[in-house]
């Protein structure tokens, strides 16, 4: 790692969970100084002061913390639950290409009502191979626009093939300037997604109506610093486990959805030193499954789904469980989940008093953890340690899942709920638990790197390696502009794609660059 600015060496990594919101501090050497969890409160911004005022309490100054960074479900939950999004007025430069599916088809109906400030299907872009499909029609864009003012919180605008050439999503931007003004949140396809169409305008209104949530999400940041007295560079986690700027995450918001997982992908491989392995992170209400390659999280193959609606990020192929500490065991023990009392553990759980039959008190009566003050009744126990073996059983059948084949990989167990998986799993070389696990999403968060990706279709003939320059050179520009250090910035992936059915050769390539962050 290179040396830090005098006086500034140190880093906190925050990850606010469905349940909990966990916080580390590192110093400059990658050694973990201090811990917590705090129950995560429902504004958000109650669990993360009282999560940063713990960790800022086992340090001697906390002025000499120079970043924090953040991994939050905020957007996730905000989807799924069809609340705080704004409107968004969507474009689409695409016809008569592209009539027979118009934009949102394929969404769920109340999402699309939750959102959908209207929609038009204008006139323009472009074939795969740069050609002209219809010159964009500027005059129906400013009667759609003059149509949503004052209705529309932001617009959405994509273009087919815009990542090819994106001149026309550029020019329907300046006209939603000129007609609803400079304040008017805006996201356009070719910044955000990839080639596919559907998937890439999905994706961009998300973004768009995710604004909201982003200003609150980093202005909570921002306000809990600011009562420390502290003036961090703040970052926020990605999907693929790396970070980006806090005004780049501003912008780009639906690229925090699935940071949770990835963060513990890759806080699971630091803690324990294992580059190849699968990894489960049991949490209070699921258990997320991913798998370690080379010690960045492998990444899904299929099209992401989130709250109904596909889309094309590169996201980490992870399996999702109904079990974690909270889940709930039925009165006669046959039936475990999904039903969990989540962040109401400490108040709930029979080893704390309360009076439902958690996984958690299963744990406690097979002496596979010592937590709460109330010993588990008698009455109990039957229902309990058979519902602990069904859990077991689907511990297993995940790792089965998650293996591809390739048995006898280790099983890396993190999360505060860890002690519920057995030491022995099917299918698993071995169960390693690593010291201070249980807080391993935020440590993914702190040592992750900044990234930026680049997806382009060029030439397969004499101006293909050029093409694939320029490529990388764009990737690394947004890695620089997520927060990287512009002289430690690598290409860590580049893939090529040959395409059929064109007039020319072409191939489709991905590049993908990373590096560590820029000390100020």
């Amino acid at each position: 790692m290179p040396s830090s600015s005098a006086g500034r060496d140190l880093r906190i990594g925050i990850d606010v969970g469905g349940t909990n919101t966990d916080a580390v501090v590192l110093d400059a050497h990658d050694q973990v100084i201090t811990w917590t969890k705090r129950p995560t409160t429902d504004d958000v911004t109650g669990g993360m002061r009282a999560a940063l005022a713990a960790v800022l309490e086992g340090i001697d100054d906390p002025r000499r913390v120079g970043r924090v960074m953040l991994g939050t479900t905020a957007a996730t939950n905000a989807i799924v639950e069809r609340r705080r999004l704004g409107k968004v007025a969507v474009i689409r430069l695409g016809a008569p290409a592209t009539t027979s599916v118009p934009p949102l088809t394929t969404w769920p109906a109340d999402l699309r009502a939750a959102v959908s400030a209207g929609e038009l299907l204008a006139r323009g872009g472009y074939l795969i191979d740069g050609r002209r499909i219809a010159p964009m029609d500027v005059d129906a864009i400013k009667k759609f626009l003059a149509s949503v003012a004052g209705k529309a919180d932001a617009v959405a605008i994509t273009g087919v093939f815009s990542p090819v050439v994106h001149d026309e999503e550029r020019s329907a931007g300046e006209l939603v300037r000129q007609e609803l003004g400079d304040d008017i949140a805006l996201s356009l396809s070719h910044e955000i997604g990839q080639i596919g169409l559907l998937e890439r305008e999905n994706s961009t209104v998300l973004n768009a109506a995710l604004h909201d949530v982003a200003r609150d999400v980093t202005g909570a940041l921002t306000q809990v610093l600011s009562e420390r007295g502290l003036e961090p560079a703040t970052f926020f986690a990605q999907n693929d486990g790396t970070l980006m700027a806090m005004e780049y995450a501003a912008r780009y918001p639906v690229l925090t959805i699935g940071s949770g997982p990835a963060n513990s992908i890759r806080g699971a491989a630091f803690l324990s030193g294992v580059e190849d392995a699968i990894v489960a992170d049991v949490g209070g209400t699921t258990t997320d499954f991913g798998v370690l390659i080379r010690g960045l999280p492998r990444e899904s193959s299929e099209a992401v789904r989130i709250g109904g609606v596909s889309t094309n990020f590169r996201m980490p192929d992870v399996v999702s469980i109904g079990l974690g500490g909270g889940t709930i065991i039925t009165e006669d023990g046959r039936r475990v989940g999904p039903q969990s009392v989540g962040h109401r553990l400490v108040d709930e759980a029979l080893v704390f008093g309360g009076a439902t039959r958690t996984l958690t008190d299963a744990g406690v009566l097979a002496h596979r953890a010592a937590i709460g003050s109330t010993q588990v009744g008698s009455d109990h126990s039957e229902a309990l340690l058979r519902g602990l073996g069904l859990a077991d059983e689907m511990f297993g059948e995940a790792v089965d899942v998650m293996s591809l084949g390739k048995a006898e990989r280790p099983l890396v167990v993190v999360g505060g709920g860890a002690f519920l998986v057995p030491d022995e799993v099917p299918g698993a070389s071995e169960v390693i638990r690593p010291e201070r696990g249980d807080v391993a999403n935020a440590v993914g968060a702190a040592i992750a790197l900044a990234s930026g990706r680049w997806d382009a279709i060029v030439p397969d003939g004499a101006g293909r390696r050029a093409a694939i320059d320029k490529a990388c050179d764009m990737a690394r520009q947004r890695a620089v502009q997520a927060g990287a250090d512009p002289t430690q910035v690598d290409i860590v992936e580049l893939i090529e794609i040959p395409l059929s059915y064109l007039p020319e050769p072409a191939i489709r390539v991905n590049v993908k660059a990373a590096g560590p962050l820029a000390w100020l």
